[in-house]
């Protein structure tokens, strides 16, 4: 009995790791690729980025929104724009397939190495209690996780969320700014004093939750503090986005 309940755990743990079809199609694989030969080139890879908040531009420089007021974090980067089969990709880790961070992770660990090399940390977005109870899982924590095992760096988990905070989903970049004051407080000080910290998310909409938690990370002397997504907003709308893609 003891030799058929070690079995069904080996085969269990190389199911959790191995890919048999397409994450995006569902189409068979046989080399445990997590995105199969055929939805790869299709999914909206951001290639012609602003050089500040590496969000999808027409042309190269520097975006509006940057021109205007930077994001607050270093640099950011981000895989995907925000649409189509990248977007309910994301969509879909969020609301229950926490498989994908596996996926996500494949491709975020070596755009890490090629856009913040000098890093030495990574962390995520901390959630409440309550709101990582109801959801079964912190997805930013997840991704962060698997990142820094792949690409070698130091998991920091020195930040709280200290409470709920109201629904972002149709609110200005103002609006989230004011609602997300003061919700994120490093605990851990020690951990984040002269490192340079890469936070890992899901999608850059406004760069509100981003910026305050890089204001604390920054507070307890953080050198840098850069911000990688799987996606980011190309052109935001003036209330977020208004559609069921939007993030939540």
């Amino acid at each position: 009995m003891k030799i058929v309940e070690l079995l069904k755990t080996k085969l269990k743990k190389y199911d959790d790791t191995h890919n048999f079809t397409c994450d995006v199609c569902g189409r068979e694989v046989f080399a445990n690729e997590r995105i199969c030969k055929i939805c790869f080139p299709l999914l909206p890879w951001n290639r012609v980025v602003c050089p500040f908040c590496g969000r999808k531009v027409g042309e190269e420089g520097v975006c509006l929104d940057c021109k205007e007021r930077r994001i607050a974090v270093d640099l950011a980067r981000s895989l995907f724009v925000h649409e189509g089969e990248a977007a309910r990709l994301v969509v879909r880790f969020k609301r229950g397939e926490k498989y994908l961070f596996r996926t996500f992770a494949e491709y975020l660990a070596p755009c890490l190495e090629k856009n913040f090399p000098d890093a030495d940390a990574v962390t995520f977005v901390p959630m409440t209690e309550r709101a990582e109870k109801e959801r079964g899982y912190n997805q930013s924590r997840l991704l962060a996780e698997a990142v820094a095992e792949r690409s070698g760096r130091t998991f920091l988990a020195p930040a709280v969320k200290r409470r709920e905070t109201a629904a972002q989903k149709f609110l200005s970049r103002a609006e989230r700014e004011e609602n997300l004051k003061g919700c994120f407080r490093v605990e851990d000080k020690k951990s984040v004093a002269g490192r340079r910290i890469v936070i890992i998310d899901d999608t850059l909409t406004t760069g509100a939750t981003a910026g305050e938690l890089c204001a604390v990370l920054r507070k307890a002397k953080a050198e840098k503090v850069y911000l990688l997504t799987i996606t980011s907003v190309p052109k935001k709308h003036p209330f977020g986005i208004p559609d069921a893609e939007a993030e939540e």
